[in-house]
């Protein structure tokens, strides 16, 4: 079992930055992923950045690639989303899980466990 919390969310001008934080509690396999979605109102869940726990791989979302980066910390059992140049097209609900089998890290419903999320807002 793992549990997840999020923080940093918040509200921004465009064009500024946040990060993200994503604690997990519980024992993290090397071979797990850890990911970020966001979902906006009206909005299916979007893929937005994942990381292969042991070799610290990254993934990330064509519109996000750039702007956005993951990473992680072991020793804190914490994964972070640094978000800079944030547009209002950013504005969700951030979350993130945890994949357990490593595979298909795009899709939301391979992940085990999931986080409540913080809402980020972009303004213009």
């Amino acid at each position: 079992q793992v549990q997840l919390v999020e923080s940093g969310g918040g509200l921004v001008q465009a064009g500024g930055s946040l990060r993200l934080s994503c604690a997990a509690s519980g024992r993290i396999f090397a071979n797990y992923i850890m990911g970020w979605f966001r979902q906006a109102p009206g909005k299916e869940r979007e893929f937005v950045a994942a990381i292969r726990w042991s070799v610290g791989t990254t993934y990330s979302a064509d519109s996000v690639r750039g702007r956005f980066a993951i990473s992680r910390d072991n020793a804190k059992n914490t994964v972070y989303l640094q978000m800079n140049s944030l547009e209002p097209e950013d504005t969700a609900v951030y979350s993130c899980a945890v994949n357990r089998r490593g595979l298909a890290f795009q899709r939301w419903n391979e992940y085990d466990y999931w986080g409540q999320g913080t809402q980020v807002t972009v303004s213009s």
